[in-house]
């Protein structure tokens, strides 16, 4: 009976010591191991993945350690230093590290590291390091480490150094140091340090490359425009005559110019007001003061080609060099002075037709023994680089042409303050991007360009 007693205990001691034993082992190696595997996030062959978007998660392998402040979190291991801004979540394993801005969620395989924000997936192996940012995505090989932002991406490797702002990546590698700032991601492997302060940027890398766009001109039958020079062709009908106006726009007083007939200063050397302009890429361009049939002060773009005196009473036109127009008489300075002075042009034909606004001219006013009806051509200021060039046609029966009264009051209609008459009759013409836009003639039968020595011109 005893023995059969023996026997029956025999195996359920058997058990006991088999559920002792496995309890043993539980408590000594797996129990433990899962908890610290719960703690710790990671798993038992040293894969380390995080994801971050807001308040970035963050974890490390091997001897690595792991904090979180603000809505940053950030990770080192091995002897690499890493500092990011804004939403930013970092990983690193062994001894590569690695960076993200936005809501970056970054993982790392073996001893690579890994980062994507936004849409983009990255994957690395080996000792590789990659990171993007926005849905732009880059991988590299090697010791190599990647960084984008937004939707650029730059990677170097060596030694080289990276830096960008606003939304461009950068990363570096080896002993390479790189800093960021605002949205800017940056990764560095090895013994790297990187950082990122405030919003200020720094780069010493490659070449900078940089593009100004400027904007293409826009032209039509009757105007132009290319964002420094404005011209509006228009035609009216003012006592029995058509009149051309072109409305001129400047950004700046050098696109009012003079030309000379074959580009030479001297008696009896012209062509005609098209041949002239052509010459010169005139966008518009209107006969001058016909300077070599009078007398009187002649300055051309800023250079003084006359000094000799017209007469005492010869009003002038002066353009300054800052595009403003001023009536003088030559009795009251010399050229030279006016040259010192900052003169640009000079014209002596006149009269002055509108001064502070107010026509300058009388009824009966003409130039030399000219007839009361001519063709015409003047030119005025409205406002700062704001012109009018003006040319009436004449002598015909469809246009009768216009007196100096009769013009000075158009003018004054149109807001000019200062005007003044240049060279009329048969030489009044008027060019518009190669095609001569009014109705030019010397004796009324025949239309055509009578041959000038000069012309003021847009270009």
């Amino acid at each position: 009976m005893n023995k059969k007693r023996r026997n029956l205990w025999t195996p359920l001691y058997g058990l006991a010591l088999a559920l002792f034993t496995l309890y043993v082992v539980l408590d000594a190696f797996v129990i433990p191991r899962s908890y610290a595997a719960v703690q710790n996030e990671t798993t038992a062959s040293a894969i380390v993945q995080s994801v971050g978007g807001g308040t970035a998660s963050q974890s490390t392998t091997g001897t690595t350690s792991q904090s979180a402040s603000g809505t940053t979190s950030q990770s080192t291991s091995g002897t690499t230093s890493q500092s990011t801004t804004g939403t930013t979540s970092q990983s690193t394993a062994g001894t590569t590290s690695q960076s993200t801005s936005g809501t970056t969620s970054q993982s790392t395989s073996g001893t690579a590291s890994q980062s994507t924000s936004g849409t983009t997936a990255q994957s690395t192996t080996g000792t590789t390091s990659q990171s993007a940012s926005g849905t732009t995505s880059q991988s590299t090989s090697g010791t190599t480490s990647q960084s984008t932002s937004g939707t650029a991406s730059q990677s170097t490797t060596g030694t080289t150094s990276q830096s960008t702002t606003g939304t461009t990546a950068q990363s570096t590698t080896g002993t390479t140091s790189s800093s960021t700032s605002g949205t800017t991601s940056q990764s560095t492997s090895g013994t790297a340090s990187q950082s990122a302060t405030g919003t200020t940027s720094q780069s010493t890398t490659g070449t900078a490359a940089s593009s100004a766009a400027s904007q293409t001109p826009v032209v039509t039958a009757d105007s132009y425009s290319d964002g420094s020079i404005a011209i509006q062709i228009t035609t009216y009908r003012v006592d029995d005559t058509d009149v051309y106006v072109a409305d001129v726009t400047l950004a700046s007083a050098d696109a009012l110019k003079t030309a000379l007939a074959n580009d030479v200063y001297g008696k009896n050397i012209t062509a005609a007001t098209s041949s002239i302009a052509a010459a010169h890429d005139a966008i518009l361009a209107i006969n001058g003061d016909y300077y070599s049939a009078r007398s009187g002060y002649m300055i051309r773009n800023g250079v003084l080609y006359r000094s000799t005196s017209g007469g005492s009473d010869q009003e002038d036109l002066v353009v300054w060099a800052d595009g403003s127009f001023e009536i003088v008489t030559e009795g009251s300075v010399t050229a030279q002075q006016l040259l010192d002075r900052g003169a640009w042009q000079v014209f002596a034909f006149g009269p002055a037709l509108v001064t502070g606004g107010e026509i300058s001219v009388s009824q009966g006013e003409e130039v030399d023994q000219a007839k009361t009806s001519n063709p015409r051509t003047a030119i005025g200021i409205i406002d700062d680089l704001h012109y009018v060039f003006v040319v009436a046609d004449g002598r015909t029966s469809a246009s009768a042409g216009l007196s100096l009264y009769q013009l000075a009051d158009f003018l004054k209609s149109l807001g000019v303050q200062t005007a003044y008459n240049l060279d009329g009759g048969g030489s009044s013409t008027m060019v518009f991007n190669g095609t001569v836009v009014n109705n030019p003639t010397t004796n009324g039968t025949r239309i055509s360009e009578r041959k000038v020595s000069d012309i003021v011109y847009i270009g």
